[in-house]
């Protein structure tokens, strides 16, 4: 691991990054997990982090061995999370963090740079890292563009006060380029932790999909012939359920 750089909020503390000898961002995984109101962060980082790279690193209490974790598995956390706040920490990484680190195609510390002026491979080995970000941001530019007509779409949806039919969200995937079925989205989505997976609730939101108001619940009260009332619950997803699932499928298409 290359030099920690520490990134610091008001909200929720300090974070530890580094990066690793191909330049992509590591981040302190027990920083990460407790930041994110997990109990136990080694519990945490075992079951949810498929990426742990364990580093001899210095500190503040000497040289001590390190977890760290690359992007993939921040998002896990973060998703797997049930802290209020959770989708705040995640525009704080993905607006402020990851920017910040990837401007120059890698942040220089001062020690790297002494190392850039004393070591001619040093140098090439940035300007190298420099070209390969640039090349990633123009190709991920050329995808922006390609989205734009299904931006436009979740625009529209998001002024919308209409919900919809799971069934009715897997056809709108299709028409954006996601195979996928009705069976196979509800399959996902309780797979996900968004919808509840077994017992009387099954198929119906879990309390986090609810509170991230991703969902909608349509009560129907039948009357039988003996009298007795009947009621059913079908899930349905709200205009920002569309706008977010829309937008995380294309995000795994496009990765």
């Amino acid at each position: 691991m290359n030099g920690i750089q520490i990134f610091q909020n008001n909200q929720f503390g300090q974070i530890r990054v580094a990066t690793n000898e191909n330049g992509e961002p590591m981040f302190a995984a027990t920083d990460i997990a407790r930041t994110l109101g997990y109990s136990n962060p080694q519990k945490a980082i075992r079951d949810h982090c498929k990426g742990v790279n364990e580093s001899f690193t210095p500190t503040e209490s000497g040289i001590q061995s390190m977890k760290f974790i690359p992007e993939a598995d921040v998002f896990r956390l973060i998703m797997k999370s049930r802290l209020p706040q959770a989708e705040q920490f995640q525009d704080w990484v993905c607006g402020d963090v990851l920017p910040s680190i990837r401007k120059h195609g890698g942040y220089l510390t001062p020690e790297k740079v002494e190392e850039a002026l004393l070591n001619p491979d040093t140098l090439i080995q940035l300007a190298t890292q420099l070209k390969n970000e640039r090349a990633k941001r123009i190709e991920a530019e050329a995808h922006s563009k390609e989205l734009e007509p299904k931006a436009l779409f979740a625009d529209a949806v998001a002024t919308s006060d209409r919900s919809i039919l799971i069934a009715e969200l897997a056809k709108i995937l299709r028409q954006n380029g996601v195979e996928i079925g009705q069976n196979r989205l509800f399959e996902w989505l309780r797979h996900n932790g968004y919808l509840c997976s077994k017992g009387e609730y099954y198929n119906q939101p879990t309390q986090r999909s609810m509170d991230m108001g991703l969902f909608e619940i349509k009560k129907t009260s039948i009357t039988k012939p003996d009298g007795s009332v009947l009621v059913t619950c079908t899930t349905k997803v709200s205009g920002r359920g569309q706008v977010y699932f829309v937008n995380k499928f294309l995000s795994r298409c496009t990765a």
